[in-house]
């Protein structure tokens, strides 16, 4: 038995599979559609929430607040009197600092108790892939605290790349302005972003036509890898209900660089509810992000 759990939220994209495989506990943010809330355990299917969007419905998300962390981390303890939790991007939400909150005040009350709250600066499936390595790392035997300095050492080299589909989602959310997507919508540019050092989602390029956004996060997979050219051994690609486009880029990756193990899952709710349908992301690690 290992002598601390690794946690996390589902903010990280994983499929349910692989968590239940290896027992990974989750926090779990909600959103609101439809006027219900609902949350990991009581979701809508993937095609569903996005038919929604498709149709108009506009979904609202929620953090996770301190006595709701605090409440998740009671539970984790039960587990192992030692965690180690991944969050979701500080620079994206207030979750992450809701988190170490809890953890605080626990460690206060429960002084037999250690919890590491580790800000993951990552987003849907690059904080999937964090934690996917992270487990890696327990596996082959880290010790709590070398799992520590290695997420700090290594979080940074979480490299996310994205396009969307519908430049009204990000306009919504207050990542371009409405002229931008208005003329972008009628000019069909598609935006390409990444998430930045501090974990906030930064725009990065506009490319005409969707097969070349597609193609260019490939490309910027490219100039990013650097000295992990040789070691990503698996990559992971997440799609806002377009899986299509998910299989595309994957064989666009495969034949240039020579990858072979993949990780393909939906953008999940919370996320796609600002993203919206069409979204694509790519994931790797490289020398910065």
């Amino acid at each position: 038995m290992n002598d601390y759990l690794i946690t996390t939220d589902n903010m990280g994209d994983l499929p349910e599979e692989y968590a239940a495989e290896h027992q990974l506990p989750m926090m779990s943010l909600t959103y609101l559609l439809d006027g219900k809330t609902y949350n990991a355990e009581n979701s809508l299917p993937y095609q569903e929430f996005y038919k929604k969007m498709r149709e108009g419905c506009m979904p609202t998300t929620s953090q996770v607040n301190p006595a709701e962390a605090k409440e998740r981390l009671s539970e984790f303890l039960k587990l192992n009197r030692n965690l180690i939790h991944i969050a979701f991007s500080g620079g994206l939400s207030g979750t992450c600092n809701s988190v170490r909150l809890a953890a605080q005040e626990l460690m206060e009350e429960q002084p037999d108790c250690r919890i590491t709250v580790v800000d993951s600066l990552a987003a849907s499936m690059g904080e999937g892939l964090y934690v996917y390595k992270a487990l890696e790392q327990q596996a082959a035997g880290l010790t709590y605290d070398e799992m520590v300095q290695w997420l700090e050492d290594n979080k940074q080299h979480i490299c996310h790349y994205f396009t969307v589909d519908d430049l009204f989602h990000l306009y919504r959310g207050g990542r371009v302005s409405k002229v931008a997507a208005v003329v972008g919508t009628m000019i069909n540019l598609k935006p390409v972003l990444y998430v930045d050092s501090e974990g906030h989602l930064i725009p990065l390029a506009k490319v005409r036509g969707r097969r070349k956004s597609l193609n260019a996060i490939v490309d910027y997979m490219e100039k990013k890898m650097g000295s992990f050219r040789d070691k990503n051994d698996i990559v992971f690609i997440s799609h806002g209900d377009c899986y299509e486009d998910a299989l595309y880029v994957q064989e666009q990756v495969r034949k240039r660089f020579g990858i072979q193990n993949f990780m393909i899952a939906p953008v999940g709710p919370t996320i796609g509810a600002h993203s919206g349908p069409g979204t694509l992301a790519l994931f790797f690690m490289g020398d910065e992000r």
